[in-house]
C-alpha cells in the first residue's frame, strides 16, 4: 500500500527513527489494515466506534494492555500523518484513551550477580568476544541495538570512550572503565581478526560467520552465560542497561548524568531507577534491621516523603 510506504519514509527521513522501531510500527499498522480488510472497512473512512471495536478485537485475542497501548499509540502517529498529508479530514483516534498500564519495576542484577556473569572462562576467540561484549554493555548501559551496530572506529581505546548513535539518530559518547578496556583491547588486538571470514567488514563484534553480531545472537549468548552461572532470573539484554543505571545511582551518581549516559530525551524516563533504589533500600531494611518486623514503621509512608 502506497500510503504505508510513504509513512515508512516519513518515519525514516523526518522522524529519524531506527530500523527496528520503524519495523515495529509498520507491523502494527499491517495488523490493523488486515483487520480492516476482513471487516471490509477502509482506513480513511473510520470513526471512533470502529477503533473501539478494534480494541475489543485485540482484547479478545488475549493481547495485553501494554500491547494494546502500543498498537493504539502507533495508530495515533499514523493517523496524525494522514491528517498532515490531507489524506483524511477526521482522526478517529482523537478521543481514544490508552488502557491504563500497571507500572512494574524492571529486573536488575545485583552487583554480585554481575560479577558472576562477567567471570567468563576465556579459552577461545568466542569467549573473548563474549567477555568484551558483556563487559562493554554493563560498563556503558548501551542498548543491544547500539552494541551490535558498533564499528571499530566507534571505540576510542586510548580515551576509554565509545561513540554510539541512539534513538532519533542522536549521538552520544560514553566513558568506560578498566575492566571493559582490558576485555576490548584483548579481543580487538588478538581475537577479532580470527572471526573475519570472506565478508570483510568493520563491525566491532562478529558472529561465527564473520558477519555483524545480531540482537538475537547476543541474547542467545547472554542466556547461555546465565545458565552456566545458575542465575535464575528473567533476564534480557536490557537488564544489563537497567543494572548499569541502578548501580550508578546507588553509588551516588547524579540523575542528570545517568540520563545523558543512557540517552534519555526526558529525565522522567530515568527516574524509574530512583524507584528501584528505594525498593532495594526498603528490602534491605526489612531483611537486616535487628528489630522485629512488627515494630517497623510504614516504610512506604516514609519513602513517600522523598
Amino acid at each position: 500500500m502506497d500510503i504505508i510506504n510513504d509513512y515508512q519514509k516519513y518515519l525514516l527521513i523526518d522522524k529519524k527513527y531506527s530500523d527496528n522501531t520503524i519495523k515495529a510500527y509498520i507491523n502494527d499498522i499491517n495488523i490493523f489494515i488486515n483487520y480492516l480488510d476482513k471487516k471490509k472497512l477502509k482506513y480513511d473512512n473510520l470513526n471512533k466506534d470502529h477503533i473501539s471495536e478494534y480494541i475489543k478485537y485485540l482484547k479478545n485475542n488475549k493481547k495485553t494492555d501494554r500491547t494494546i497501548a502500543h498498537n493504539i499509540s502507533t495508530l495515533r502517529g499514523f493517523y496524525k500523518f494522514l491528517l498532515i498529508t490531507n489524506t483524511i479530514k477526521y482522526n478517529p483516534l482523537e478521543y481514544i484513551n490508552l488502557p491504563k498500564i500497571k507500572k512494574t519495576l524492571p529486573n536488575v542484577l545485583s552487583i554480585e550477580e554481575v560479577d558472576l556473569l562477567l567471570d567468563i572462562k576465556l579459552n577461545d576467540n568466542y569467549s573473548y568476544r563474549n567477555k568484551a561484549m558483556l563487559e562493554l554493555m554493563y560498563a556503558t548501559g548501551l542498548r543491544v541495538s547500539e552494541l551490535v551496530n558498533l564499528k571499530l572506529n566507534d571505540v576510542i581505546l586510548e580515551d576509554c570512550l565509545v561513540r554510539t548513535m541512539g534513538k532519533g539518530s542522536k549521538e552520544r559518547i560514553i566513558p568506560f572503565g578498566d575492566m571493559a578496556l582490558e576485555a576490548l583491547e584483548t579481543y580487538i588486538t588478538k581475537y577479532r581478526d580470527t572471526l573475519v571470514k570472506n565478508n570483510i567488514n568493520d563491525y566491532l563484534f562478529l558472529n561465527n560467520h564473520g558477519n555483524k553480531m545480531t540482537r538475537q545472537g547476543f541474547e542467545y549468548i547472554l542466556k547461555s552465560e546465565l545458565e552456566k552461572k545458575n542465575i535464575d532470573k528473567d533476564i534480557t539484554p536490557h537488564t544489563l542497561r537497567h543494572s548499569f543505571a541502578t548501580h550508578l545511582l546507588n553509588g551516588g551518581a547524579n540523575l542528570r548524568s545517568i540520563q545523558m549516559l543512557l540517552g534519555h530525551s526526558d529525565i522522567s524516563t530515568t527516574k524509574i531507577y530512583t524507584h528501584i533504589g528505594r525498593e532495594k533500600l526498603k528490602d534491605d531494611y526489612k531483611n537486616f534491621h535487628r528489630r522485629d518486623k512488627e515494630d517497623l514503621w510504614n516504610l512506604n509512608e516514609y519513602f513517600y516523603l522523598f
